[in-house]
């Protein structure tokens, strides 16, 4: 008698059991979404913090330009005033009959120089007061901003 070959099942120890993986999926999508949201605002705020940036230093940089201009322009009349005032004097100098006329056109040019000289300085240093806070009111806002929103976070 022949025995006839007995066909067995085994069991696929390593085969999963059915699975619904669309909560996993759904979960998957989403972090996915969330992690691009997070990313997409963080880039947000990098690029406007970068163009906030950006228009300060030209502010900065423009408003560097007019002070300085001002600034150079003040000192050219400063010293055109004084130039002036010299040949002034020595075209008076050269007028003088007496010693004592020549001690009196000296001691009037040189008072005369001293209050030009305090009135230039006092000029020179509003001027240089004035564009040292234009320069840094951009530099301040930026900074007053950016703690500001420190503060909010």
């Amino acid at each position: 008698m022949a025995k006839a070959a007995q066909k067995t099942e085994t069991a696929d120890v390593f085969a999963f059991p059915a699975m619904d993986t669309a909560p996993f999926a759904d979960q998957f999508r989403t972090f996915a979404e969330d992690s691009m949201a997070k990313s997409k605002e963080a880039y947000d705020k990098m690029k406007s913090s970068v163009e906030e940036a950006q228009k300060t230093v030209e502010t900065t940089m423009e408003t560097a330009q007019a002070q300085g201009s001002k600034l150079s322009l003040a000192a050219i009349n400063a010293m055109r005033a004084n130039t002036e005032a010299g040949f002034s004097h020595l075209e008076k100098m050269l007028g003088v009959k007496t010693l004592a006329e020549a001690m009196e056109v000296q001691t009037a040019f040189m008072r005369k120089q001293t209050e030009m000289a305090v009135d230039q300085a006092k000029g020179m240093q509003a001027a240089s007061q004035e564009a040292f806070e234009a320069l840094s009111a951009p530099a301040k806002a930026a900074t007053e901003k950016a703690m500001a929103s420190i503060k909010a976070a």
